[in-house]
């Protein structure tokens, strides 16, 4: 039989009648990888007893939209760099040169190196949609991630040969192909690691997608019960190459289609009809209500562009399910958080539009919800034992009064002292367990410089990291 671990906390931020609720001075039982009781109190017998002491207990942090194979090597690179015509975007120039230059080895460097980065900064759940997926099934199984895996299709891509005009080149045997082993994938991992690891399905990208492969992803996506991913609404070029090819908006070719899902988790979703980046008049917020479909929204990836949606509190207020990934660099949802709220209050001009709260249930309560799982994103009986620790007498969580308030805008990574999955710690006294930190971050380094070095065969014009991302910095004079 498991041990029965309690743990005794001066903060729980336990779930109760369909929300998260604070329980003072009390304890939370876990039984394997469950937890049986959540209380002020507990009468029956434990063969461990953790005193938390001045820890807040809160459920682990779900990230519904990444790319660990990739992500780590934006950083020190596709910063402050980016078109001025907002119909381009970075995603034509930077993310192709970046791609090209990266090797195999870094690629498993970026999901190694992610690994710890997620633990360390509050994700216990993450969703991936990459290449590698067997390799990141590994990595996040020795690491006690819970993770959601998809292989990535399309039918097409895009492309720029000028700098100034997007185009498209389709192989659409190779996105059946894709979706093909994208399914044999999800058969072959599922379950495994008892019960974390999972598969999803994920066509790449709404405009290098054709409709038939589109309509059989959701057909897969009901018939086998999983997670339909899609990126849509994202740049301006997207939203314009949709609406010339069907005289609708993104969101609306997808309702006709009968895409639209309480199974899709839609990655954007930020230019839409209604909204200044598209100057399009149109409802596509009504159609993600009613149809169920979740959004998974990534502040920093498009913040950082100075670009932000329009507004996250209001699609919240219209129904639609929102919940939060990282996308990039950095892989924090703790910045998630703190970006959604405060880039929404900027949005909407009012600081009471979006709430700490509003931002946390995006990232538990919206999320599990979109995953048809009633077990994580919350402290409760029946619930995995999937938990975040974080310190009250630490220099930013002091002085404490309202944990979500001081979590959401003012926690740091440091502050997060241990973290609990399936009822295994992963992260103790601020240390990643089953991840060498020092050595990922090392090999994350060699794999930045061979990528530096061979930037240019990706790049339309052939150009150097130099020209492509200049440094801030002029060289020391000497």
């Amino acid at each position: 039989m498991p041990d029965t671990i309690r743990i005794n906390a001066r903060m729980i931020v336990a779930y109760q009648e369909g929300e998260h609720r604070l329980l003072e001075d009390g304890c939370v039982v876990v039984e394997g990888n469950e937890i049986i009781h959540v209380g002020p109190d507990w009468d029956g017998a434990a063969d461990i007893v953790i005193d938390a002491g001045d820890r807040v207990v809160t459920p682990g942090l779900i990230n519904t939209h990444s790319h660990l194979a990739g992500s780590p090597l934006d950083k020190s690179f596709i910063e402050d760099v980016g078109k001025r015509q907002w119909s381009m975007s970075g995603l034509v120039e930077m993310l192709p040169a970046r791609g090209a230059a990266m090797d195999a080895e870094a690629a498993e460097a970026c999901v190694d190196y992610s690994m710890a980065e997620l633990l360390r900064t509050g994700t216990t759940t993450v969703m991936e949609i990459g290449g590698i997926g067997d390799y990141v099934a590994e990595a996040a199984d020795k690491a006690g991630l819970r993770a959601y895996i998809a292989n990535g299709y399309r039918s097409g891509r895009w492309l720029t040969r000028d700098g100034k005009r997007v185009e498209y080149e389709w192989d659409e045997e190779a996105g059946d192909e894709g979706f093909d082993a994208a399914v044999k994938f999800i058969e072959r991992i599922d379950g495994s690691a008892n019960g974390r690891i999972k598969g999803f399905l994920s066509p790449a990208q709404i405009d290098t997608c054709t409709e038939a492969l589109l309509v059989k992803s959701r057909q897969a996506s009901d018939a086998m019960r999983v997670p339909l991913a899609l990126h849509v609404s994202q740049s301006v070029f997207e939203f314009d190459a949709m609406t010339q090819r069907h005289g609708m908006t993104p969101v609306e070719w997808l309702d006709s289609i009968g895409f639209l899902s309480e199974w899709n988790i839609l990655g954007h979703v930020i230019i839409i009809a209604g909204s200044s980046w598209a100057q399009y008049s149109g409802d596509d917020l009504t159609m993600l209500a009613e149809s169920g479909a979740s959004v998974a929204h990534c502040v920093w990836v498009f913040a950082r562009r100075g670009i932000a949606m329009e507004s996250f509190p209001g699609y919240l207020r219209r129904g639609v399910n929102m919940t939060l990934g990282t996308d990039t660099n950095p892989q924090s949802m703790i910045e998630a958080l703190r970006w959604t709220s405060v880039i929404g209050k900027i949005i909407d001009r009012n600081t009471e539009t979006v709430t700490g709260l509003d931002v946390f249930n995006a990232a538990t309560l919206n999320a599990a919800r979109m995953l048809h799982r009633d077990d994580l994103g919350r402290i409760s009986p029946g619930a995995k034992a999937d938990m975040l620790f974080w310190d009250v007498g630490a220099m930013f969580m002091a002085p404490l009064r309202d944990p979500i308030r001081n979590l959401v805008y003012n926690a740091t990574p440091e502050d997060l002292k241990e973290v609990m999955i399936d009822g295994n710690w992963v992260v103790r006294d601020g240390a990643v367990l089953n991840v060498d930190e020092r050595a990922v971050s090392q090999n994350l380094q060699f794999a930045g410089e061979r990528m530096w070095a061979e930037m240019g065969d990706g790049d339309w014009a052939k150009r150097g990291v130099d020209e492509l991302s200049p440094q801030l910095l002029k060289p020391f004079a000497g």
